[in-house]
């Protein structure tokens, strides 16, 4: 019999190396994982755009997360090792504009935040969720996968123009 290591522990390289990482939808049970890495997600957010970001908070109350994991329309993906610890996920949600006055009514698969536990990049795992996520869209039948990247985030964008995303709008400011 196997036995699991507790939930929300650290994950070494070492470890993830002798299994085998699956990637599937998230569920409750991951909620301690997923959490964890939204905290690692939003101390980036934070240290690049402390006027945005708040330090210490969390993007979703366990309420709120419960309900996104099980909305069809919001489907969260994890890359889990053999134990079932997440070691990355990515949110998405579903957009379609039908009937605009300027828009197609073309569906799209909108990442709203990928992330790989940050004692794990450099591995190919973000690649994989990505790649995953792409598959599942054009099984979906959508037009196009889209996401947005902070300007202050260098790994992540040069990660997507790796993974062949190109910019499709820019969103600018002047802080006053």
């Amino acid at each position: 019999m196997v036995q699991r290591k507790a939930r929300g522990t650290q994950v070494s390289g070492r470890e993830m190396a002798a299994g085998e990482m699956r990637i599937r939808r998230g569920e409750e049970q991951d909620m301690a994982d997923i959490n964890r890495l939204l905290n690692q997600v939003l101390a980036v957010h934070n240290a690049g755009r402390p006027d945005l970001f708040k330090a210490n908070a969390k993007k979703y109350t366990d309420r709120e997360l419960r309900e996104i994991l099980h909305d069809a329309g919001r489907p969260v993906f994890v890359a889990v090792d053999e134990e079932e610890r997440v070691l990355g996920y990515a949110f998405c949600v579903f957009q379609q504009h039908i009937d605009n006055n300027i828009l197609t009514d073309i569906r799209t698969l909108y990442i709203d935040d990928l992330c790989v536990d940050e004692t794990l990049r450099g591995r190919n795992i973000g690649r994989k969720i990505y790649e995953y996520v792409l598959e599942f869209a054009r099984r979906e039948g959508c037009y196009n996968l889209t996401l947005n990247v902070w300007e202050c985030n260098s790994a992540a964008k040069a990660f997507y123009e790796k993974c062949g995303l190109k910019p499709q709008k820019i969103g600018m400011e002047k802080i006053l």
